[in-house]
């Protein structure tokens, strides 16, 4: 799955359009290197976003094509 679709689908960022300037932008870091959104996203990655006052790093646990609201947390773990 792309980076983009991922997190919006795991609610990571509100919107994919989002996620995809974010990208663009060098703020989103897989395994500590700048990403496109293009990137496959595989299970246990660890991704990095750059945006707001404090950065957030997940570790992929699962990649699943659509998610319901309450189950989208369990996609990931957070890590800091």
């Amino acid at each position: 799955m792309r980076l983009d679709k991922y997190l919006k689908v795991t609610r990571l960022i509100k919107r994919r359009t989002i996620a995809n300037e974010a990208c663009d932008a060098g703020k989103v870091l897989v395994n500590d290197k700048i990403a496109r959104a293009s990137y496959d996203v595989k299970v246990g990655d660890i991704i990095t976003i750059n945006m707001g006052q404090k950065p957030v790093k997940v570790e992929v646990l699962n990649v699943t094509e659509c998610v319901k609201k309450e189950e989208a947390a369990e996609n990931y773990r957070v890590i800091s």
